[in-house]
């Protein structure tokens, strides 16, 4: 972040010595126990009192319990204010939104998530005491634009997807950001039957690609679906599924013989954090070696100085649990930096990225810029852009 003169300075937060402050009384609203997020609300909460375990700084903490109904999180955040000083939650985006649109926002709050459109030209903004700070897939695929475009000067960009909801925002993003840095692009949607790219398509991809190679591949994709297009783009179409019980070759006849010329495996791809499925994932990623990604330093960066003094939650076999749990560390110490000092900027270093926060002093705003890796041997590896 670069700062100018008429900002003023941006402080560096740090940790205060235990009970050296005056007390604080912060309320975590999360719905526990909802069938959609009720996981991923525990692993935020997990998260979020591993924080404050290492950290309590004459802070206490309120968990409180919401449905999934609008108007019940409404009630829950209205009496939230009038007890505690620092709201963080709720989780889900159309509760985020609901607060957002409503006259209540009266007390610092620190959302999990984002309403839909924010950050997109004419969204209607946050009120001033609130500031958002989820995780945005869509953000790491402008941050990939940002790296690409530097790493690719001039390069026209070819962006994969499938016709995935998910999937189509990441390629949006990332084909938005990548214009706005002047750049070409073309947009290609697969067909993925059953979660497989198909590989009649994969073959009339290829030959596409050597017909008009573009300067660089973008990746909207998960991290089996690109393990295929690295495949693809070998010396064959690799057609063997990661799933034993569905075989391409039962519904599909054999691929074409592969077009002769030299092999696109080279050719730079990049991609979001679901190319990293994480080490409890049984898919092999060797595949992947070459590719270019972002992700947290909680998952890429385990001697980090910031994930090193937490707990990773026991048994978590999901990659996208440990990142929620990750958000939650970062939101007690992002509410804790405000809940001391109400108004002002700071950076953190924290276990979801590079955090820098304007807060107190009109509309708040939140960047994280996430770490950038490289697969090598089939893991993904921190370097630096």
């Amino acid at each position: 972040l670069t700062v100018t003169p008429d900002q003023g300075p941006v402080r560096m937060a740090e940790t205060p010595a235990a009970g050296s402050a005056a007390p604080i009384r912060m309320a975590l609203l999360l719905p526990l126990r909802s069938e959609t997020l009720g996981l991923a609300a525990s692993s935020v909460r997990a998260g979020f009192l591993a924080a404050w375990e290492r950290d309590r700084d004459n802070i206490t903490v309120d968990v409180v319990e919401t449905g999934d109904v609008a108007q019940d999180v409404l009630a829950s955040y209205a009496r939230a204010q009038q007890q505690d000083d620092i709201i963080v939650g709720p989780l889900a985006r159309s509760a985020v939104a609901a607060i957002a649109a409503s006259s209540l926002v009266q007390k610092p709050t620190v959302a999990l998530n984002y309403p839909d459109g924010h950050g997109m030209p004419g969204a209607a903004p946050l009120p001033p005491q609130m500031l958002a700070m989820g995780l945005s897939i869509e953000e790491e695929a402008r941050q990939a634009a940002q790296w690409a475009a530097a790493d690719q000067p001039g390069s026209t960009a070819l962006i994969l997807s499938t016709s995935t909801p998910w999937q189509r925002r990441v390629a949006a993003a990332f084909a938005a950001q990548w214009q706005r840095h002047g750049l070409p692009s073309k947009t290609v949607e697969l067909s993925a039957p059953d979660g497989y790219l198909s590989d009649p398509e994969l073959v009339q991809l290829r030959a596409r690609l050597r017909d008009d190679p573009p300067g660089l591949l973008f990746s909207a994709m998960s991290a089996d679906q690109t393990r295929q297009l690295r495949g693809a783009l070998g010396d064959g179409v690799s057609t063997e599924p990661t799933n034993p019980t569905f075989s391409t070759a039962d519904a599909l006849p054999p691929p074409p013989a592969a077009a002769p010329g030299p092999s696109l495996r080279g050719l730079p791809i990049y991609g979001t954090s679901a190319l990293n499925p994480g080490s409890g994932s049984n898919s092999p990623t060797q595949e992947l070696d070459g590719v270019h990604l972002l992700d947290l330093p909680w998952q890429l960066q385990r001697d980090h100085p910031a994930v090193m003094v937490y707990p990773h939650p026991l048994q978590s076999n999901s990659a996208d649990i440990e990142r929620l749990y990750a958000l939650g560390i970062d939101a007690y110490r992002v509410a804790r930096e405000i809940g001391r000092h109400p108004v002002g900027r700071f950076q953190l270093d924290g276990v979801t990225g590079r955090l820098n926060v304007d807060f107190g002093e009109g509309a708040a705003s939140f960047e994280r810029t996430e770490q950038p890796a490289v697969y090598q041997n089939g893991v993904a590896r921190p370097v630096t852009p």
